[in-house]
């Protein structure tokens, strides 16, 4: 049968091809999870002369000198005079193109402990043209921003909402007369989307038995005069999509119907919507994706409808004829909001009015977005994409009508059929058919093939499924990944997880933090879970943990209060909060510092903490309305790093559990983790240092890396997997040997709490369900099918080491998207030499390359033990150059 058939495979698996491209292109909306990028403040990409101020103390804290983390001039920028309350004081930054910019981060001046001015807070505002400038407000209404508590930590505030402008100016602010600095960063990415303002009604108010739904557009920040909005930009095109239930939203504590501007046929007395949307220059248009609600059982639908007409330039007349869509309505019982896509035609414009039609009571939109391409005069319009004119069957405005003239909208032109088009019934049986055939063949070809390549092997799994499945705890996930960035040396990119919109975007002060929130649905899965294969006989205990994800497992013993014995119970006054490290599904991290820690007798690890010197410490917290099955997995988790006492894995000190909310207090390194303390040095070579930059040795690096080795050396002693193996998660001390301007070496210690920081968010890969994968750092197996061990915990050492002797200059595999990352591990799986391996840092030995290679190895059983590795690294490694 197969052979049979193979003749007619390549026009099958053709027309496959096509559905399955315009499957995966038929969204496309703007991410703003993936826009946060730091535009070039600290690194210099924003030259000096595109930053300004109203004033200065002296040409040492001019404008430019207000770059975040850099210490030019007196360390920052200063206004010539006191800032007043009201601040009339600013810093401007000129991008000199739109940007949607997500984050700001602020810093004081501290400037080797010479000065001490920092601002408590700050206002924002911003322009799209330089001559129009808006004030930035929060969700509420709020102007302020909290700023900084002292003169060196470095603030990130979450824009919510985000800002589409060209130029921003920061205001400091005091609660009193006083001196301030400021240094500052923008992150975001450019606005590619030219939209720079839309013009439409003012939301309605829907009364929901009794309950005010709220459908105004609550962000935009033009003009409203006679129930209409123009000159501005809001929730249309903020990036996110509304969800089914448009009374629901994902930011908490706002009012229901925030995500969605609505309107009602009745109060709007006409059948359409109509919004006008300007943009900064002429392009060309394909296609508009539109996200509607259509709970229907509400009286909520979809448009049915839409009519468009074109303006080539602001003093160009409108283009005839419009342009006429009908839209199908083949689900009209599933109440799902959808996302429907308008071919426009490759017509180009400026200026864009479409029309809606109701197709019931109330029409509810929570986001527009246009593919689009910039269009100059004389220039050869851009190929359409394969999915423009896939999702409504309908014809560009130039096609001439077959009819006579009428003043219906959708005369002489196609219109896509809805469910009851004998057409679309016969297409979707063909499609049917074709997918059945090729479901047959591919069982057929699969049996054939790899029952001969993989013999008896069990668990084997088809290079199709190899290429579109990734391994999770659970059913197997079909990747949903788009992202296709890369990064460098010099875009570093600020992160929050997607479904994270709960926090208000900035360091909490403690007593916010210790305060109840909103209950959370905490039978999400996550990132592991007791169901996921592995090599080791003992059985893996999962833990949720802060983070919502596993990050040890460790097997199972049989522990009872003879052998562990009980953590001592700090006094939670003791901890004096300093700043939020991370956060997580179920819980936070903060570092705090405990002053005069000698005086808590419990505490019996020997610290070598000065006498009067406050001692370091990260608080692991969980949040009072985490889940049951999320509590018992913290005290698990409790009981299990109690017992790891080794040099270099982080100490577990005590504990809060006397009340909620539950708290675990671990060791902290002064330095930070060793990801960002690599990327701010360079190597030291032979010809000694030639600019400012710290540096650090080869043989301090083959230092570090053997301490790293040596930690997982005792946890593997004791079975002990880690899964999330990475500089990122590994902590640096106070120096061991010469002084850092030297290359000197620093102590090193293994922590977890990696993944629950935002700066790292990047290096995880979020599938549906909420799990999140470190896919860079994991083993073929462990991405394929699950398999977590020692061995794997291996394959991330080499990792590692790579991102050590690489300097974190970049991440691993930054040339590949998450999807080529997953497709290599499936070139792994089938060894048939195509895989793809990390490169040869350019000051890593062959010898040390080697190594890593063997780190690697497709074959677990072939791959090196910890205890191997920490002997080459102590002995042989450090003599190679």
């Amino acid at each position: 049968m197969a052979t049979q058939m193979l003749p007619l495979l390549p026009a099958l698996l053709t027309v496959l091809l096509i559905s399955w491209t315009a499957a995966q292109e038929v969204d496309w909306h703007f991410d703003s999870a993936k826009c946060r990028y730091a535009l070039g403040m600290e690194d210099g990409t924003i030259p000096d002369s595109d930053i300004t101020a109203s004033s200065a103390w002296s040409d040492s804290t001019e404008a430019k000198h207000g770059r975040l983390s850099t210490g030019e001039g007196d360390g920052a920028w200063c206004p010539a005079g006191p800032v007043f309350p009201s601040g009339s004081e600013y810093l401007q930054v000129d991008l000199h193109k739109l940007h949607f910019l997500s984050v700001v981060g602020t810093q004081g001046r501290h400037a080797d402990g010479l000065g001490r001015e920092f601002a408590r807070s700050y206002r924002l505002r911003y322009s799209r043209d330089g001559r129009n400038w808006m004030t930035w407000k929060d969700r509420w209404g709020q102007e302020v921003v909290s700023g900084n508590e002292n003169t060196y930590d470095v603030v990130l505030k979450d824009l919510g909402p985000p800002i589409i402008a060209r130029m921003v100016r920061f205001y400091p602010l005091a609660d009193r007369v006083m001196s301030v600095c400021l240094r500052v960063e923008l992150y975001g990415c450019v606005w590619k989307d030219g939209l720079k303002a839309y013009t439409a009604p003012v939301g309605h108010v829907m009364d929901l038995s009794g309950t005010p739904v709220y459908l105004n557009d609550s962000i935009y920040d033009g003009s409203k005069e006679a129930g209409v909005m123009f000159g501005g930009l809001g929730q249309l095109c903020d990036g996110v999509l509304g969800g089914n239930d448009f009374t629901e939203s994902k930011e908490l504590r706002v009012w229901p119907g925030y995500d969605y501007m609505g309107w009602n046929r009745e109060m709007l007395g006409q059948p359409t919507v109509d919004i006008e949307f300007h943009f900064e220059k002429t392009r060309v248009f394909h296609t508009m994706q539109v996200h509607s609600n259509h709970r229907h059982t509400q009286n909520v639908r979809v448009f049915n409808e839409v009519v468009c007409e074109f303006k080539a330039s602001l003093l160009s007349p409108w283009a005839e004829p419009a342009l006429s869509l009908q839209v199908p309505l083949s689900d009209l019982h599933d109440p799902s909001s959808r996302t429907i896509s308008l071919p426009l035609g490759g017509q180009p414009a400026q200026i864009l009015r479409c029309r809606f039609a109701f197709s019931d009571r109330w029409l509810l939109i929570s986001e527009i977005s246009f593919f689009s391409m910039p269009f100059e005069d004389g220039s050869v319009l851009p190929p359409l994409p394969s999915s423009s004119t896939r999702p409504l069957n309908a014809t560009s405005p130039h096609t001439p009508s077959p009819t006579n003239g009428t003043s219906s909208p959708t005369a002489g032109l196609p219109v896509a059929k809805d469910d009851s088009s004998n057409t679309a019934i016969l297409i979707g049986c063909l499609v049917g058919i074709i997918l059945l055939l090729l479901a047959v063949i591919a069982v057929i070809l699969w049996r054939q093939y790899w029952k001969k390549l993989l013999g008896k092997a069990q668990g084997s799994l088809s290079s199709d499924e190899l290429r579109v499945h990734l391994s999770v705890p659970s059913d197997n996930v079909v990747i949903n990944n788009t992202n296709t960035h890369t990064y460098s040396s010099r875009y570093q990119r600020i992160h929050t997880f997607p479904d994270d919109r709960d926090r208000e975007g900035e360091y909490q002060e403690p007593s916010t933090v210790l305060r109840p929130r909103e209950q959370r649905d905490s039978t999400e899965a996550s990132g592991g879970g007791g169901s996921v294969p592995h090599y080791a006989e003992a059985d893996i205990i999962s833990l949720q943990g802060v983070s919502g994800n596993n990050t040890y497992a460790v097997p199972a013993l049989s522990a009872t209060p003879t052998d562990c014995p009980p953590l001592p119970e700090l006094p939670r006054e003791r901890l004096i909060f300093k700043e939020k490290l991370g956060e997580g599904q179920f819980g936070e991290v903060h570092l705090c510092e405990i002053e005069n820690p000698q005086d808590l007798a419990n505490l019996e690890f020997p610290f070598n903490v000065r006498k009067g010197r406050p001692l370091l410490v990260a608080v692991k917290i969980l949040r009072p309305d985490a889940s049951k099955n999320a509590r018992n997995d913290f005290l698990k988790e409790v009981k299990i790093l109690s017992r790891l006492k080794d040099p270099n894995i982080i100490r577990l000190l005590g504990v809060c559990v006397s009340s909620d909310p539950l708290c675990m207090v671990t060791e902290y390194m002064e330095s930070g983790d060793l990801n960002q303390y690599l990327s701010h040095r360079v190597l030291l070579d032979k010809t000694g240092p030639s600019h400012n930059t710290p540096t650090i040795s080869y043989p301090a690096l083959i230092s570090m890396a053997s301490q790293i080795a040596s930690g997982m050396k005792f946890l593997s002693s004791l079975n002990f997997v880690h899964r999330d193996l990475a500089t990122r998660n590994c902590l640096v001390g106070g120096e061991r040997g010469e002084g850092e301007e030297s290359g000197g070496e620093r102590q090193i210690k293994i922590a977890d709490f990696g993944m629950s920081r935002n700066l790292y968010a990047g290096d995880y890969y979020r599938i549906q369900g909420r799990a999140v994968l470190p896919i860079r750092w994991m083993a073929w197996e462990c991405i394929l099918m699950g398999k977590f061990t020692t061995a794997s915990d291996v394959w991330a050492f080499g990792v590692t080491l790579w991102e050590m002797l690489s300097v974190c200059q970049e991440q691993p595999y930054s040339h590949m998207t998450d999807e080529q990352v997953i497709d290599n591990a499936g070139e792994f799986f089938r060894d048939q030499g195509r895989q793809v391996y990390l490169s040869r840092p350019a000051v890593c030995p062959q010898g040390l390359y080697e190594l890593m290679l063997s780190c690697w190895n497709r074959d677990c059983k072939l791959r090196p033990s910890f205890a191997y590795i920490h002997s080459f690294l102590t002995e042989d490694a450090m003599n190679m150059v």
